[in-house]
């Protein structure tokens, strides 16, 4: 049996998107193309092979297995699929939400309000960030899961309020209005304040600072976040604003934050990778211990001493 002839490299069976539109990556296939059919007009599956190898063939297609894709196929044509349209699963996400705050749903949820809710929101950041750090990919996803669900869990309980109600979807545009306004050299045709990430970034608290009409370059600052993770932000803020460095507070530990956040460093998450590395140790000379037949609970210096990792 003679084996089927390869068919031009610009042959190919594409994928239509929703509502069938064409994807940007066959439109150059297209143009170039000595035929382009669509499943409803095809040739025979034996007359589309045989164009198919005397010149590129595009076929348009909702089903790869339609017997004119199939016969380009095992030609080898290649596929062509349409781009991913993200956010879907987003809808998916409020509808569960819905569901678990409306009559017949989960009691719980339905007696969350925001205030009970704020412990969650700072342990699932928590949780995000120590993922984050650890570097593991499937608790990274998991944890942005959990913090989106707290970001659907309050605007479905703000949807309910008597008092200035507004919904996920409110908090979506908001978003989208800010981002727009934020990034005028990619949304409104350039800004010539912005050359790089550091200026775009002195743009950013600019035009929040309009924004928001703020009178301080400290207004706006989460005072109830970490102490040092506050002290980092509060001399991020001034330094931006021409603060002579002198006139930071002297205390030591003020001084360590600054001198870490002006050299480019994250004091907090300096501090935090210490801390972890000291738990770290902490385990591993437990279980050393453990190992020569020592009980943790009882150990003196000497056996610290004895039993640390480093």
């Amino acid at each position: 049996m003679r084996a089927a002839e390869p068919t031009p490299s610009g042959t190919a069976v594409v994928l239509l998107g929703p509502g069938e539109s064409v994807p940007k990556a066959a439109l150059p296939l297209i143009r170039a193309a000595a035929a382009v059919y669509t499943t409803a007009d095809a040739p025979p599956p034996a007359t589309l092979a045989e164009e198919a190898r005397s010149g590129s063939v595009v076929l348009l297609t909702e089903d790869l297995d339609a017997p004119a894709a199939a016969a380009l196929l095992a030609h080898g044509a290649q596929v062509v699929r349409p781009e991913p349209v993200y956010g879907s699963g987003l809808l998916d996400a409020v509808a569960v939400m819905d569901r678990l705050r409306s009559p017949g749903g989960c009691p719980w949820d339905a007696e969350q309000t925001h205030e009970s809710l704020r412990q969650y929101l700072v342990e699932e950041c928590f949780e995000l960030l120590e993922a984050i750090e650890d570097g593991d990919r499937a608790a990274l996803r998991e944890e942005l899961g959990d913090v989106l669900l707290q970001v659907l869990f309050h605007s479905r309980v703000a949807q309910e309020s008597l008092d200035a109600p507004f919904s996920i979807d409110d908090v979506a545009a908001e978003l989208v209005t800010k981002l727009v306004g934020r990034h005028p050299h990619v949304f409104a045709g350039g800004d010539p304040a912005v050359r790089d990430a550091r200026t775009q970034e002195h743009r950013w608290e600019q035009l929040k600072q309009q924004e928001k009409k703020r009178e301080s370059s400290v207004d706006g600052v989460a005072m109830g976040q970490p102490a040092l993770a506050l002290a980092a932000k509060l001399v991020q803020r001034t330094a931006r604003a021409g603060l002579p460095s002198d006139l930071l507070p002297a205390s030591p530990l003020f001084a360590s934050a600054a001198r870490a956040k002006l050299s480019g460093d994250d004091p907090e998450g300096l501090l935090r990778a210490e801390a972890r590395q000291f738990a770290a140790d902490v385990r591993a000379a437990e279980q050393r211990a453990r190992s020569e037949g020592v009980d943790p609970a009882g150990m003196d210096e000497s056996d610290w001493h004895r039993f640390w990792p480093r």
